[in-house]
C-alpha cells in the first residue's frame, strides 16, 4: 500500500533519508551546490564550511539517511551556540532542548512517534492533507482507522521511523509557553503565532548543522503524542513539545529542491490578485 509520499519511506535501509524536498528538475527547481562543501577550521577551532548564504537557503534540503557515527557533543553545543541567536518575540527565546541519549529513551521515543506516522501515512493515501485544520474529519477518521497495513509494511521493511533510534542526534526542541507571544490565541481557528517565536530556532540549528557537514530534518510528528512525550522526558504542563530535529552525516547529497514559483503564491493587493512580477 502507497503512502503520501513514497520518497519519505525509503524502504530497505538501516537509517534512511526522505528525500522528499529534493529531486529532478521541474517547475520551480533550482540547480544547487554539493550540501556538503569541503570542511575548514571555524572560530571555534574545529571543523566548519564556508557557505555561501543565498545558495545555502536555496539548497538545505531534508536528509534522513544518516552514516551511523555519532555527532559528538562539541558539535551539538557549537550548532546550539549559533541557533541560539535567532529571533523570537521580545527576544524571550522560549526555546528549550532535550539531547536524547539513552538508548531506552530513543526507543520509547521511536514508539510514539510511530502511532502518528501511520496515522500520517493512512491520511495521505485517502488523498487528504493529515491533521489540516480545515478538513473532513469524517474521512480523516475512517483513514486513521485503517492504518495498519502501513504498520505492517513498516515493520516488514524499516525506514526512518521505525529506526529513529538509531540516528546519530536527536534533539527534542520544546517551548516555554509562558514565553510566547501568541498573538491569534484568542481567535475562533487554529493557532500558530507563538510558533514564529520557535521555529527560526529550529531552522537556524539546520542551517548550523551545515557548517558543521552535517544533515538533518525537523519533524513535528512527536507532537501527537505530547502527553506521553511530556512523561517520558519529566517536561512541565508550561512547556510544549515542538519539534524533533534528526541530526548526522547524510548518505546522500541533495542537489535540487523543488518549490512553486514565486508567482502561484505571492500576489498585488488582494489575495489571488495579479501576480507579483518576478522569477
Amino acid at each position: 500500500m502507497r503512502g503520501p509520499r513514497e520518497s519519505e519511506r525509503n524502504r530497505g535501509a538501516p537509517m534512511v533519508t526522505a528525500t522528499g524536498n529534493s529531486g529532478a528538475s521541474g517547475p520551480g527547481s533550482e540547480g544547487t551546490p554539493a550540501l556538503l562543501p569541503s570542511a575548514a577550521t571555524g572560530r571555534y577551532g574545529g571543523p566548519s564550511v564556508d557557505l555561501d548564504l543565498l545558495q545555502t537557503l536555496r539548497s538545505t534540503g531534508a536528509a534522513r539517511q544518516f552514516h551511523p557515527e555519532p555527532v559528538g557533543d562539541d558539535v551539538l553545543a557549537r550548532m546550539l551556540d549559533t541557533a541560539r541567536f535567532a529571533p523570537s518575540g521580545g527576544n524571550r527565546q522560549g526555546w528549550r532542548v532535550i539531547v536524547v541519549k539513552d538508548p531506552a529513551t530513543r526507543v520509547a521515543l521511536r514508539d510514539l512517534y510511530l502511532r502518528g506516522w501511520y496515522e500520517y501515512l493512512a491520511m495521505g493515501s485517502a488523498g487528504l492533507v493529515p491533521w489540516a485544520p480545515v478538513t473532513d474529519r469524517a474521512a480523516e477518521a475512517a483513514a486513521i482507522a485503517n492504518a495498519g497495513p502501513f504498520a505492517d509494511a513498516g515493520a516488514a521493511a524499516p525506514g526512518f521511523a521505525e529506526t529513529l533510534e538509531t540516528a546519530p542526534a536527536l534533539l527534542l526542541v520544546l517551548a516555554d509557553l509562558t514565553a510566547l507571544a501568541a498573538v491569534d490565541r484568542d481567535l475562533p481557528r487554529y493557532t500558530f503565532a507563538g510558533g514564529a517565536s520557535i521555529y527560526p530556532f529550529v531552522w537556524s540549528l539546520l542551517l548550523a548543522a551545515r557548517t558543521e557537514g552535517l544533515g538533518g530534518v525537523m519533524t513535528t510528528m512527536p507532537v501527537r503524542q505530547e502527553d506521553e512525550v511530556r512523561a517520558l522526558f519529566g517536561i512541565p504542563a508550561t512547556v510544549a513539545v515542538a519539534a524533533l530535529v534528526v541530526v548526522g552525516r547524510p548518505t546522500a547529497v541533495p542537489r535540487r529542491l523543488r518549490r512553486a514559483p514565486v508567482h502561484s503564491f505571492a500576489w498585488v493587493d488582494r489575495f489571488e490578485g495579479a501576480a507579483l512580477a518576478g522569477p
